[in-house]
């Protein structure tokens, strides 16, 4: 027995979709026989044909994956988008860099490890990007011996 006709009318008195529109099978017979909108009315008010409820999205899995993440996993290469300094900017890396190489000139000036016009001239090297890092600094000054003669 096809219904597929009165299903449709259903669905559209409904206003839902096909898929949600049950028919009882023990009145499919009944069914059948309607070919109008008027007879369809009849036959959902007399609870032959019904409208499902609407399924919702399980939020069962999401649940889990956020308390992943809450714990502190999910978040390897392969879940980062975009390039690596869409993550930590230029601009930052760089201000990380330059505030700690000041930091450790300001630090040997005040204990007299470095003269003055050394202090200026590493820290205009520091500005021009010569260091890579507060080592790379350390490493030039020992080098270079830059550090105070102490007389003693």
């Amino acid at each position: 027995m096809n219904l597929r006709s009165q299903r449709k009318l259903a669905a559209n008195v409904f206003g839902c979709g096909v898929h949600r529109v049950w028919i009882d099978p023990e009145k499919a017979d009944e069914v059948s026989m309607a070919i109008t909108r008027e007879e369809i009315r009849k036959l959902i008010h007399e609870k032959a044909i019904k409208a499902l409820p609407e399924n919702s999205q399980s939020r069962g899995r999401t649940r889990i994956l956020a308390e992943k993440k809450k714990k502190g996993r999910r978040i390897g290469a392969g879940s980062k988008k975009g390039k690596k300094y869409s993550v930590v900017p230029r601009k930052t890396r760089w201000m990380n860099r330059i505030r700690a190489q000041r930091r450790r000139l300001m630090k040997l000036r005040e204990r007299r490890i470095i003269t003055v016009s050394t202090y200026r001239s590493l820290y205009r090297k520091a500005k021009g990007g010569e260091f890579r890092s507060v080592a790379e600094l350390e490493r030039y000054i020992n080098e270079n011996n830059l550090r105070r003669r102490t007389f003693g």
